[in-house]
């Protein structure tokens, strides 16, 4: 299978790698002129030559459009916990093909971790991009700066809003997503998500979620971490969505 990379900037029929990126191809894959590799440029796969490499600087000339995978039309509202097992999700998120990620500043985010995360975010595009590539995925998804939860739910633009409820038992995610709202036809992402803290969202979160049309859905009886019901639901969205 060919090796896939991103590129870090590109024209419409040039695409160039820098950083690690290059430095890797360069010194670790001995990359030369005229070796060909696939290279994901604004969204798009291609198979590309290289035209030029060194260690800071590998250039690529673009040429035929490959098909590949959209992905998942699918927001994670994610409340922030422990940074390992948060990143752990970014990274399992974005192989699930999530589309955005936003960290989210909940009331019972332990006060450490809230101060932490701004200079956490660039950290976390990094692992995102990696396991983009690692996934074979033809975007990385949108990491959006740590946002407290009252903005996030003021700027949610998907039709179907579900919140991962501890308290709900009666609805599941997959009898949820089974019935969805109709969908604008210039929506990209047409679904969101929102798990929360260690210890849950505090009543008026719940309140909060409520007042903006956000349904609330169960797993199933178990109480799961926040990462593992973080993977748990993208996977049920995941068969839902790419059923339709």
């Amino acid at each position: 299978m060919r090796r896939r990379f991103i590129a870090d900037t590109w024209t419409a029929t040039t695409a160039t790698l820098k950083g690690d990126q290059a430095t890797h191809l360069a010194r670790v894959l001995r990359a030369e002129p005229g070796q060909i590799y696939d290279v994901v440029a604004g969204g798009f796969l291609h198979r590309a030559e290289i035209t030029s490499a060194t260690e800071s600087q590998v250039v690529f000339t673009l040429h035929e459009e490959l098909e590949s995978d959209s992905a998942l039309p699918l927001h994670l509202l994610l409340a922030i916990f422990k940074f390992d097992h948060l990143e752990w999700a970014i990274e399992k998120a974005t192989e699930l093909g999530i589309a955005r990620i936003t960290p989210i500043l909940a009331r019972r985010t332990e006060k450490h971790l809230a101060q932490a995360a701004e200079k956490r975010v660039e950290r976390w595009r990094r692992i995102a991009l990696e396991a983009a590539k690692q996934s074979r995925r033809t975007d990385i998804p949108e990491i959006a700066d740590p946002t407290p939860l009252k903005a996030a739910l003021e700027r949610e633009t998907a039709t179907t809003r579900i919140l991962l409820s501890e308290t709900e038992q009666q609805l599941t995610l997959a009898a949820a997503l089974a019935n969805p709202a109709p969908l604008p036809p210039d929506l990209t992402i047409t679904h969101a998500m929102a798990i929360g803290p260690e210890g849950g969202w505090t009543p008026e979160e719940m309140a909060l979620f409520t007042a903006h049309n956000w349904q609330h859905v169960t797993l199933g009886p178990r109480i799961l971490r926040a990462e593992t019901a973080a993977i748990a639901a993208i996977a049920i969205a995941s068969s839902q969505l790419t059923a339709r």
